[in-house]
């Protein structure tokens, strides 16, 4: 059985892995050149911590976590305003908690590619799909003029995010399943050993409106940066042409001198998109199908991304692994769907009500945001926040 996964992200390399594992042929195609160096922290808790124990990956996460004492909004003085422990946060999200840099959680799915056989799974950077195609007889993708295109497969697995090429070709336009939250984020990495000494194993939030800075300290001299502001009427053009780096340096100027170090080293292209998620009627059709941010991103708020990326894939690679015929494929793939399509719903509900919340656009709200935090410890308060993170009450 052979498999083309457009996507070298999180889950497009654990399904890979998965199928490699279970005896398929598997051509990765990643149009980054390299693995891609810069990303967010993120949390990694949920269902991804038991799938990630089970398929072996987790001794791999692990290995390159940071340590966080705290969770700290503070004002522009680096003065903090309300905390939240890590210990009180992974008993809110249920005791096991990693915190990882994007980059470093896919450059732990891509070793793991060593657990396959020689020969199963190949991976190819640089390489852009601009075409796809997917019936009950297989699937296929074209691929850009520069990169020899692989042969046709028995699965296409579209896993190349939010944007996704493979959704696009085979399932529709964008704008008919993007659902944007009404902001956008940005994050980057500098060098800066004054910088990182001062947030060392703290991550500091700016208790601002309609903006804030996440920062935090790298295992180096470095600092990345973690940008979430309002995204108002962006689609219909904001005045005169303007870089990221300029906006980033427009919207967030006025917030300290740390903040403002860290506009004045921003990159000329940092990371910079839409707070959104993909909802979808359905994530198969033909021998295609989505996984991840392409079928079911839950936005960056809901703080699950990883953690879905991982669990999903592992799924999918239990209920296709088996597979020997291509007779097999549709049954798996709406196997997959019908188990995985209520978790990935809860945790988008989760990432909504995060939303909601997330930048307050008054002092009233910034207030209720700050007790609520400094109320985490009391019972009631602590389920509350609980169920903003996790989607659920914690038991």
């Amino acid at each position: 059985m052979k498999a083309i996964v457009a996507g070298a992200g999180i889950a497009g390399l654990v399904a890979a892995r998965q199928l490699g594992l279970a005896g398929w042929e598997v051509e990765v195609l990643e149009k980054s050149p390299a693995p891609r160096p810069d990303g967010y922290m993120m949390d990694f808790f949920g269902p991804g911590v038991e799938a990630s124990e089970r398929i072996g990956l987790y001794p791999r996460l692990a290995a390159v976590a940071y340590h966080v004492e705290a969770v700290e909004y503070v004002d522009a003085g680096l003065r903090p305003t309300a905390r939240l422990d890590y210990d009180q946060f992974a008993r809110l999200a249920g005791e096991k908690v990693l915190s990882l840099l994007r980059p470093d959680m896919e450059r732990a799915a891509l070793a793991a590619l060593e657990d396959v056989p020689s020969g199963r799974v190949r991976v190819r950077y640089g390489v852009r799909v601009c075409g796809a195609w997917a019936d009950e007889h297989g699937a296929g993708v074209a691929v850009d003029a520069s990169a020899v295109p692989p042969p046709g497969a028995d699965l296409l697995i579209g896993a190349d995010g939010v944007h996704s090429e493979v959704r696009a070709h085979v399932f529709g336009r964008e704008k008919d399943y993007l659902r944007p939250l009404g902001m956008r984020a940005a994050a980057f990495i500098v060098a800066d050993p004054g910088l990182n000494a001062r947030f060392a194993n703290r991550f500091l939030l700016t208790d601002t409106l309609d903006r804030m800075a996440g920062l935090y300290s790298l295992r180096t001299d470095e600092v990345a940066a973690f940008l979430v502001y309002r995204d108002a009427n962006r689609a219909q053009g904001d005045g005169q042409p303007q870089s990221t780096r300029e906006r980033l340096r427009r919207e967030f100027a006025g917030l300290g001198d740390a903040v403002d170090r860290l506009l004045e080293l921003c990159p000329e292209h940092p990371y910079d998109d839409v707070v959104a998620q993909i909802v979808m009627p359905a994530w198969h059709k033909g021998r295609a199908i989505l996984i991840g941010d392409a079928c079911g991103a839950v936005s960056l708020l809901a703080g699950q991304g990883g953690s879905l990326a991982i669990a999903g894939a592992a799924l999918l690679g239990d209920l296709l692994g088996p597979v020997d015929s291509p007779s097999g494929i549709a049954p798996a793939m709406a196997e997959f769907e019908r188990r995985w399509r209520p978790v990935v719903e809860e945790a988008q509900a989760a990432g909504r009500r995060a939303a909601a919340s997330f930048l307050p656009t008054n002092r009233t709200q910034r207030l209720l945001r700050r007790w609520i935090i400094r109320g985490t410890h009391l019972p009631g308060i602590d389920r509350l926040v609980a169920r903003q993170i996790v989607g659920r009450i914690a038991k």
